[in-house]
């Protein structure tokens, strides 16, 4: 598929004309507590858990140019991001402060909405994967994932972490599920876009109606939500 710029488009997506806040609908009235201040911790299997702040201002920033691809098969071309890569971030911050353990390379995000994911270290190497505070030369706002995020173009919006609080490093997923009540074939181990990794199991030809005929009403949820958010102060739909 193309877009309008004739700019080819992974398997099976479509580009979307606005980039709206979007997530699984048990989430969409949770919020987190201080959108404006980036904290979170550092456990697992280390040897000693931390909490990060000041450290992540002191990392050199990054600004980029991305595709954001959800897996219900929506995209947005060209999203602007800034931050910090994941890259420099683990060996500046991870490796001499938390000191991961050896085989320590399932990396689980948490964030304060209660949502929680998981992504192969290996793959959050790569260059153009960022710890995100910014899109378009502004803060994430709280429809996109402030404080920080996770912005990991090769991989499904669902990937890319919101409200990061904490990450964690793991030798094996045994302190990891996806969230419940959703089923764990939803939740592919790496979820590429290039691959079509949108689940476990599944056939395309089943996953990709079913996800795209959800869209709607995750859309609207969200919406509703965010207008209660913003009409109570911020205080939590």
């Amino acid at each position: 598929m193309m877009n309008a710029e004739n700019k080819p488009l992974p398997p099976g997506q479509f580009e979307f004309p606005s980039f709206d806040r979007f997530g699984l609908g048990l989430f969409a009235k949770r919020f987190p507590a201080n959108p404006d201040s980036i904290a979170f911790t550092i456990g697992g299997d280390v040897g000693q858990s931390i909490k990060v702040g000041k450290e992540f201002a002191a990392l050199p920033r990054v600004e980029q140019m991305s595709d954001f691809h959800c897996v219900t098969t929506w995209s947005v071309l060209s999203v602007r991001w800034s931050g910090v890569r994941f890259s420099d971030f683990y060996q500046q911050v991870v490796v001499p402060l938390a000191k991961p353990q050896g085989g320590a390379n399932f990396v689980v995000f948490r964030g304060e909405d209660g949502f929680s994911v998981s992504m192969p270290l290996d793959d959050l190497m790569a260059s153009d994967v960022l710890l995100a505070d910014s899109l378009d030369g502004h803060g994430l706002g709280i429809e996109h994932g402030a404080p920080l995020r996770l912005v990991a173009p090769a991989h499904y919006g669902y990937k890319n972490a919101k409200h990061i609080s904490a990450i964690e490093f793991w030798c094996n997923p045994r302190n990891y599920r996806f969230p419940f009540p959703y089923p764990k074939l939803m939740d592919h181990p790496r979820g590429r876009v290039a691959l079509e990794e949108r689940a476990r199991f599944l056939p395309l030809w089943l996953i990709r109606p079913l996800y795209r005929a959800l869209m709607p009403l995750a859309r609207y949820k969200m919406r509703k939500s965010l207008e209660t958010y913003r009409a109570k102060g911020g205080r939590g739909a």
